[in-house]
């Protein structure tokens, strides 16, 4: 490949930074032009430009679509921070969510995601019409996440560890024993609910549920049938069976509905659930009021739940 010796910089502008991004993110050229709302040729036509300015080739091919070179992940991570500070350079000093034109990423698990963000975009869609609202799935959230800008926000029961990573309660959840009642009826004692046999949650890599590993470590060992990768696994396993299952009560409003639940027959923790974001946006304008919104929403729309303290 023959790249372009000389170049003027002053053609590096937020357009070919975004692409950058966009194309390390999708690693599709059809879904950066779709995202972006350009043609394939015109993305093809910046990747020259920008493999002229870096002197790498960025991206090879892989099946039917590309992978990142190393150098273009760094540069990916380094325009992140550069497009950050050019959407910094634009803000007026009071923000006006009307006409925040960006896309916001938050990292959640399908429980988090059902139970917060539906309400959450119907407000977006109202005050801050032009912003694009992304769900990525969080499996294991690390700090990483926040670090190299793969996400701008992270909700998650257990945040991950780190100096530059802030954190706020959202609301506070009570474990529910999960059941079909067409099948079974509700283990009344701790005996039966021994006895049973029960379905849940593993994220890789092999990683439990918290509850699951709290109560393992108190000795009260279960006898799993099934796991799966998401909470949004468990329904379709559970009907017509005498499965259990123990997760978050909230999920009786929406992936659960069609199950009947009680109360846990053994002791168990309550599960807080957090927002999570690096320090770097901590008296950011327009990050704080989104923030303010997911807050907003989590006491609005979460029936039972303990406020945020």
């Amino acid at each position: 490949m023959i790249f372009m010796n000389k170049f003027d910089w002053s053609d590096l502008d937020g357009r070919l930074l975004r692409l950058l991004v966009t194309v390390v993110d999708t690693g599709s050229v059809t879904a950066s032009a779709q995202r972006l709302g350009i043609t394939q040729s015109a993305v093809s036509h910046l990747l020259d430009k920008l493999r002229g300015i870096t002197q790498d080739p960025l991206f090879t091919r892989s099946g039917r679509g590309i992978v990142a070179t190393t150098r273009a992940r760094v540069l990916a991570d380094r325009a992140r921070d550069l497009l950050l500070k050019l959407e910094r350079f634009t803000e007026n000093e009071t923000f006006d969510p009307s006409r925040w034109q960006t896309t916001f990423t938050i990292a959640a698990n399908d429980f988090q995601r059902d139970a917060l963000l539906p309400a959450l975009m119907q407000s977006l869609r109202t005050q801050a019409p032009q912003l694009v609202l992304r769900v990525m799935p969080s499996d294991v959230p690390h700090a990483d996440m926040l670090r190299q800008q793969q996400c701008q926000l992270i909700i998650s029961p257990r945040p991950p560890e780190g100096t530059d990573v802030m954190q706020k309660r959202l609301f506070t959840d009570r474990y529910r024993v999960f059941y079909d009642a067409q099948v079974r009826r509700a283990p009344a004692s701790r005996k039966e609910y021994l006895a049973a046999e029960h379905i849940s949650v593993i994220y890789n890599p092999q990683r439990i549920l918290e509850l699951d590993r709290v109560l393992q470590d108190k000795g009260v060992h279960r006898k799993f049938r099934i796991l799966v990768p998401g909470f949004a696994g468990l329904p379709s396993f559970m009907r017509g069976t005498d499965l259990l299952a123990t997760v978050p009560g909230l999920l009786s409003e929406h992936l659960m509905r069609d199950l009947a639940h009680v109360e846990v027959p053994v002791p168990c923790p309550s599960l807080p659930m957090y927002m999570v974001w690096h320090q770097r946006h901590q008296h950011d304008q327009a990050h704080r009021w989104l923030r303010d919104q997911l807050q907003d929403v989590a006491q609005r729309v979460i029936p039972g739940a303990s406020p945020s303290r």
